[in-house]
């Protein structure tokens, strides 16, 4: 049986609309010329959020890895911070949902870069909707040995360990993971078993009471019914470029298209 994280609660009928959602950007802090344009759309889509108005809400792996010690942030991510520096200084609320791959944050992030960061899933009531929004990983059945990992690497003891290697060598290593880890592309078996088991989810947290289920994490863009409420897989921002709307009314899945600027 999946042992389900405590989650934080937000009641906010006060939270401007419409209400943004984004997972799994995975940005490089090494700034190729191929990374650069592969961050553009995504530029320009927080440049359309600072302009007509709304709350964003990141459902985490944002950063393809990021971890902050106390005097020390990767510099490689510079472009991206001004991004959103300059869009919380406009006025937007950014809620931050920690991933599996950015989830070693500290002030830089909490007080400069977002409003709010949630080490666990978020339920939301927005004019008489319930969310419950998570990252999505650790859901899976068989994933038990991925259960124990995350476990051990959110541990106080591994977080202060790591952060005793000077961080040349922390970024080097986690850089070596993370490419030996990159298997977004599944089989359309693999990707319906993770759909099937999504969607049972779904349907529990429905007779919960809620409204949407919006998760990350997977790699998949899902705009589903499930029975009388709603099941969102994010898709990502390397080959889908989708994000959820919430208008005040009904949350969908769109892909961002330059003519939406």
């Amino acid at each position: 049986m999946i042992a389900y994280p405590k989650s934080y609660s937000l009641v906010s009928d006060g939270m401007q609309l419409p209400v943004y959602f984004i997972s799994d950007a995975h940005l490089m802090d090494q700034l190729s010329k191929s990374e650069t344009n592969n961050q553009k759309p995504l530029y320009r889509f927080l440049d359309h959020i600072k302009h007509t108005g709304g709350t964003l809400f990141i459902n985490g792996d944002f950063f393809d890895f990021y971890f902050e010690y106390k005097d020390v942030i990767p510099k490689g991510y510079f472009p991206i911070y001004n991004q959103l520096y300059t869009l919380k200084n406009s006025g937007i609320e950014i809620h931050y949902i920690l991933g599996n791959h950015d989830y070693w944050v500290m002030d830089f992030m909490k007080k400069h870069l977002t409003t709010q960061t949630y080490e666990n899933d978020v339920t939301l009531e927005l004019n008489g909707k319930k969310f419950y929004i998570s990252h999505g990983d650790g859901y899976l059945s068989w994933d038990h040995g991925y259960r124990l990992l995350k476990r051990i690497i959110h541990s106080r003891l591994f977080i202060w360990s790591y952060r005793w290697i000077h961080p040349n060598i922390s970024f080097k290593i986690a850089s070596w993971i993370s490419k030996r880890g990159k298997h977004y592309d599944h089989s359309d078996e693999y990707n319906q078993r993770v759909l099937d088991e999504m969607t049972e989810l779904a349907k529990k947290k429905v007779r919960q009471g809620f409204d949407y289920l919006v998760l990350g994490h997977y790699h998949q863009a899902i705009d589903q019914s499930v029975e009388n409420g709603k099941l969102i897989i994010l898709g990502d921002w390397l080959t889908f470029f989708t994000y959820g709307y919430f208008d005040g009314t009904d949350l969908t899945l769109k892909k961002w298209v330059e003519h939406d600027a």
